[in-house]
């Protein structure tokens, strides 16, 4: 794929391989010059690397990003931020990384750039969500967009397989429910067709050959609009109920969606078929049994229970999801939400 840069809203996107190494010139451009680097403890190789690129740019290295972006770890970084006296942000990862650069730059308005490394999207939303006291709360503003995203596809192509699988349905997942969304339009429907479809065609690249460079690089073209659509328009079921699981249960983040993405499209269908129909038809017009097949010929896991959720919590889990519910095509109450809690713990194929 041909190299190009994108500016929409206030984030600027670097796009194509090799882009990584203008990290430290990226950096002199947002206006800083000591930028604190933030990873999860599994990155802390890819971290010595981005120190390295910035040479004296670098403020330090912060290496307990975590899932759901706890607020206490928040805090435990915004101490180490001030100690280093950094006055940029870095973001190395997926979507723990970017979330804590989010919540970070949220509280003190620094400038962020975030380098993805998986197909999470998050990067390029106003959306911060954070997690404290086992509830899992969600923030809109513009503040929380990134100054500059770059997306190399290099830095995906040794990302393990399953973790490629369910990152790139976590993706697709964002731009399915933006074309139902009450405030849907049509160039984010059009955005969110087109991220849809690159990411699938990745994600089926990539399960026959998990070094396919073609296969790395329409996957993050294709999340970099899935996350985009997301961060245009609203949320609905299927973030609810995603957003439950991982703030309140503790749940892995693109596992969770892609275990439910089948399941809630297939809900939501009964009431957004025809705003459905653009990837519907890829899937011979069955959405949500189209998404299990697929996710079960790439090898993405297929029910909750495999993940360590368990069954006595189903019905707190329904619980806690009609809660405040986000708008949605199709009515939802408590019974609705435990029906199809249960039919993705147990990984019925949806009819």
């Amino acid at each position: 794929m041909d190299r190009f840069i994108y500016s929409a809203g206030t984030s600027h996107i670097i796009f194509g391989r090799g882009e990584f190494s203008k990290i430290s010139a990226v950096v002199e451009k947002v206006g800083s010059g000591r930028a604190l680097i933030l990873v999860t403890e599994q990155q802390k190789g890819i971290a010595n690397l981005t120190a390295k690129k910035l040479g004296d740019n670098a403020a330090g290295i912060f290496s307990r990003a975590a899932m759901h972006t706890p607020v206490e770890v928040t805090e435990e970084a915004l101490a180490y931020c001030e100690s280093v006296k950094a006055n940029c942000l870095v973001s190395v990862g997926g979507g723990s990384t970017t979330g804590l650069g989010k919540a970070i730059a949220y509280r003190t308005r620094m400038p962020h750039i975030v380098v993805p490394t998986t197909y999470a999207g998050s990067e390029v939303t106003p959306i911060l969500g954070q997690t404290e006291n086992k509830q899992k709360t969600t923030i809109k503003d513009q503040s929380v967009l990134p100054d500059a995203v770059i997306y190399d596809p290099e830095l995906t192509d040794g990302l393990p397989l399953k973790m490629s699988i369910v990152s790139g349905l976590n993706a697709m997942a964002h731009a399915a429910e933006a074309l139902y969304t009450k405030d849907r339009n049509p160039v984010s429907s059009m955005l969110a067709v087109e991220g849809f479809s690159a990411t699938k065609i990745g994600l089926e690249l990539i399960a026959k050959d998990q070094f396919s460079m073609e296969g790395r690089d329409s996957a993050l073209y294709g999340a970099w609009l899935c996350g985009t659509v997301l961060g245009q328009v609203g949320m609905a079921l299927h973030h609810k109920i995603c957003h439950t699981l991982g703030g309140s249960f503790d749940m892995p983040h693109a596992e969770t969606h892609a275990v439910m993405f089948p399941h809630t499209l297939a809900f939501n269908a009964k009431s957004a078929n025809e705003l459905l129909r653009p990837i519907s038809d890829v899937f011979k017009g069955e959405i949500g049994s189209g998404l299990y097949d697929f996710a079960k010929e790439v090898s993405a896991p297929l029910t909750l229970k495999e993940l360590g959720f368990r069954a006595e919590d189903l019905n707190l889990a329904a619980e806690i999801a009609s809660r405040n519910p986000y708008w949605n095509p199709q009515p939802i109450d408590q019974a609705g939400l435990r029906s199809v809690l249960q039919n993705a713990f147990d990984g019925s194929r949806p009819e």
